[in-house]
């Protein structure tokens, strides 16, 4: 039995290994043909697999979990999880304002990896892009992610427990499985994503008869004069230990054998004899023996040309596919999976090992030797007299006073491959890591083109290193106090810092003196300079401090590091903030693409907003506080005021209102007044104090004599001033100031 069932191993595996006999006393081959026999063709629970198999996330009732060894890629199988779990704020909803509801959708869910313990996780793939980097960041949001290692001692997790209760909860000990609690789906259509997972299941690259010996549950000892063969990797599932060990002999050229009554592996020992004519068996009792015999397949039974499909580490763990050939006739291919990780270079040596053998070990032959041969066992390779080369023994029986022997041809050492194997390139998702989050509020004015009826407010955010992704994003509510999650961060956003301090500058003209030197928060960003033509029309708009401009020139001076010049100072109605600035203040470039609205309600006017933003590489949210004004809501600062004598002392003051609604000037039209009356403000202040108002529905008015007298005498030698404020529906407009003294 032994006989016939090692030489069908031995076809499948690329040749007969033969049988293994009785060499001394007969007893040996009982022993090894019931060792190797009961090894590998006994049920179990392990084949090898195809390498797809190990890309494709299954959820299948039944599915086999695959025996990871070393690092490997593998999807796994979903063997828990929730529904989508809906997610709901609402926000705005005051008086004469429609409420905004914002979704979104998380899942929580188990994966498991491995039937046998791992030591860790390093990166996972979402639908082929990085969801954790190998720093363990991660790329989108998740609430909770738990490792468990498969352990015996492994514990509940007590997500399932609290699902389906602790008394149904399996603890799947023995199983290394991952669970992710609330990923955030909005990046994946909201379902959940085809995962991929680098595992780590031994600390370092295990020897190939260390994996055999954990997949028999039985010792397997590696034999023979050249080094085990260790993998970076390797994966195992399936049905029976054959089919998992059929592609790792082959590609390694080990053979089974008998040592000290357990399986052992290995290409063959050179025992350094040389089996001489002189013992050889002629005649036994007067009858001739035929001495031996030599047969030589033909050149065409070898493969042209060999292929090996893998797991290639430079190609993130996807499958690589490296291919030898041999000179000669013949046209037949052969292609081998091996759900092993190599390099492209090992893969093709490999191939190209093989072929050579398969060439070398079509020689075989037989031998009828007398006693001395009788230590010969299986797997010891020798030399014959007048055959070139080295010998393996495959087979050895005791039959008639003569040690028969079956011998086969094998390679002397392992010459390498002449070519390295090319991986190919490869598109690779940049592990960037996230970094902390910076943010920004900004508050716009009014637009030109509606009449806001509630404040107009965007956040902006970014991150430290070029991998920040977006971020969850929350208000901080007083009554009751709290957290309010409003959803997520635009991407990322242009966002730095002034080192210097803008000088005061003239509004709605081209500054070609003035300058500011900023420095960015993430160096992945970077500022670029534009025309006139492109400036005029509202190119590059940034803020600083309160004020906006627009900038031509950006001068690089180091990473990070710009100077901008060639400003147009006080866009959209701001020019009463180019006076103010101070070295410190935040830069942000004005992308509308890159800002995520807040909803806000007119009550919310006059309010401290504190916004919060915690993303995948945040220990600690970032925050950010504004005081609303609304200015939105408000219409602008008249302009161009003047004053000029009127006679008898009074003093005739004149100025432009400005709209709302309607930025573009247009020849021998008004603007569009944009609120429900016209009306105007006047106050009369010296040193801060208010020394007169009164109101108009006019774009002008008379300062009296009498008045002026009045107030100079009150000022106390301050100067007399003029704020000219536009009232509106939901307030006054920022003064016009003129000097009237």
């Amino acid at each position: 039995m032994a006989t016939l069932v090692l030489t069908a191993l031995g076809s499948v595996i690329g040749g007969p290994l033969g049988a293994i006999g009785a060499a001394m006393g007969g007893a040996i081959g009982a022993v090894a043909g019931q060792a190797i026999d009961g090894l590998i063709f006994r049920p179990g629970p392990q084949s090898g697999p195809r390498l797809n198999d190990l890309q494709v996330q299954t959820s299948r009732y039944g599915a086999r979990i695959p025996r990871i060894y070393g690092t490997v890629r593998v999807a796994g199988t979903v063997i828990w999880s929730t529904d989508l779990i809906e997610s709901s704020s609402t926000s705005g909803g005051g008086k004469g304002q429609p409420s905004i509801t914002r979704y979104s959708y998380s899942a929580s869910f188990a994966v498991a990896l491995s039937s046998r313990p791992i030591a860790g996780i390093g990166r996972i793939w979402a639908d082929g892009n990085l969801l954790r980097g190998a720093a363990g960041d991660w790329k989108s949001p998740v609430s909770a992610f738990r490792i468990h290692h498969g352990g015996e001692d492994q514990p509940v997790d007590p997500l399932i427990a609290a699902d389906v209760g602790i008394a149904a909860a399996p603890a799947c000990r023995g199983c290394a499985y991952v669970l992710f609690e609330g990923l955030d789906l909005a990046d994946f259509g909201n379902r959940i994503p085809s995962l991929t997972f680098e595992l780590f299941a031994d600390a370092a690259p295990p020897g190939l008869a260390s994996i055999l010996s954990d997949l028999a549950g039985e010792p397997v000892t590696h034999a023979g004069d050249e080094d085990e063969p260790h993998l970076a990797g390797f994966a195992a599932e399936g049905s029976n230990l054959r089919e998992t060990v059929t592609p790792l002999t082959d590609v390694f050229g080990m053979r089974w054998r008998e040592r000290e009554g357990a399986a052992a592996l290995g290409r063959g020992t050179w025992t350094g004899r040389t089996l001489a004519r002189a013992h050889a068996i002629r005649s036994l009792d007067g009858r001739a023996v035929e001495e031996g015999t030599k047969r030589r397949d033909a050149i065409e039974t070898v493969p042209a040309r060999l292929t090996i499909r893998h797991h290639d580490p430079d190609r993130d763990f996807q499958i690589g596919s490296q291919s030898a050939e041999r000179p000669g006739p013949g046209l037949r291919e052969e292609s081998l999976d091996l759900p092993a990780v190599l390099t492209a270079t090992q893969a093709r040596t490999l191939a190209g090992q093989r072929l050579r053998a398969a060439g070398r070990e079509r020689s075989r032959c037989t031998r009828a030797m007398d006693w001395t041969a009788l230590d010969l066992a299986p797997g010891d390779i020798v030399a014959l007299e007048g055959e070139p080369g080295r010998w393996l023994v495959e087979a050895s029986d005791w039959e008639d006073m003569a040690v028969r022997l079956t011998l086969r041809a094998v390679r002397a050492g392992a010459r390498p491959d002449a070519s390295a194997g090319d991986p190919g390139a490869v598109v690779r998702e940049p592990d960037l890591a996230q970094g902390p989050t910076s943010l920004a509020i900004v508050e716009w004015p009014p637009d030109g083109a509606t009449l806001a009826t509630a404040p107009q407010v965007c956040v902006a955010a970014t991150g430290a290193d070029a991998g920040w992704r977006r971020a969850a994003l929350f208000r901080t509510l007083t009554d009751p106090p709290g957290d309010e999650p409003i959803g997520r961060t635009a991407p990322r956003a242009v966002i730095g810092t002034a080192l210097t301090a803008l000088p005061a500058g003239a509004a709605w003209r081209i500054d070609r003196r003035s300058y500011v030197e900023v420095e960015l928060d993430n160096a992945a960003d970077a500022l670029t300079s534009i025309e006139d033509d492109a400036l005029i029309s509202g190119g590059n708009p940034c803020q600083i401090g309160q004020e906006m401009l627009l900038f031509g020139e950006a001068e690089p001076l180091a990473p990070r590091r710009y100077r901008l010049s060639r400003l147009i100072r006080g866009w959209r109605g701001t020019e009463w903030a180019a006076v103010t600035h101070e070295a410190g203040e935040r830069f942000l470039f004005l992308d509308p693409a890159r800002l995520a609205a807040v909803a806000l309600t007119s009550a919310d006017a006059g309010r401290l907003l504190t916004l919060k933003a915690i993303g995948s590489g945040d220990l600690t949210p970032a925050v950010s506080h504004r005081a609303i004004e609304g200015i939105a809501m408000l219409p602008l600062s008249p302009v161009h005021g003047r004053v000029k004598p009127a006679g008898g002392g009074d003093l005739s003051i004149g100025w432009i209102r400005r709209s709302r609604l309607g930025w573009l000037w247009s020849d021998h039209a008004d603007s569009p007044l944009g609120e429900e009356t016209e009306a105007y403000l006047l106050r009369v202040t010296a040193g801060g104090i208010i020394l007169r108002e009164w109101e108009t529905s006019t774009h002008a008015t008379l300062y009296g004599a009498a008045e002026r007298s009045a107030d100079l005498l009150a000022a106390d030698g301050h100067p007399l001033r003029m704020e000219i404020r536009q009232r509106g529906m939901w307030g006054l407009s920022r003064p016009l100031v003129l000097d009237i003294a």
